[in-house]
């Protein structure tokens, strides 16, 4: 869905504040409130869920980031375990 334009910042900046003195002429007070209460909680909701979303990717990120260090870790472990046990072979090997 591509609901925001490909513009500058400050183009779309400036269309919002076109768009709300645009609506204060055909609106009381009241209205006004409602509607402007209205656009706060849907910015808000549009802002929780991108925060979150933020939010879980790094999550995902940091777990792929420690997964991949403890492969490392797993197989310098392993590769120290290998030479370990080659060593006891070979020391098996020279005593008989």
């Amino acid at each position: 869905m591509n609901l925001i334009p490909n513009i500058s910042p400050k183009a779309f900046s400036f269309s919002a504040v076109i768009v709300g003195y645009l609506l204060i002429d055909d609106l009381t007070a009241n209205e006004q409130n409602a509607l402007g209460n209205w656009l706060m909680l849907t910015a808000q909701v549009l802002c929780t869920n991108a925060y979150y979303k933020q939010v879980q990717q790094e999550r995902l990120s940091r777990t792929q980031d420690n997964c991949k260090m403890s492969r490392e870790d797993n197989i310098a472990m392993l590769e120290k375990m290998v030479k370990a046990l080659n060593q006891e072979i070979n020391n098996l090997k020279t005593k008989h």
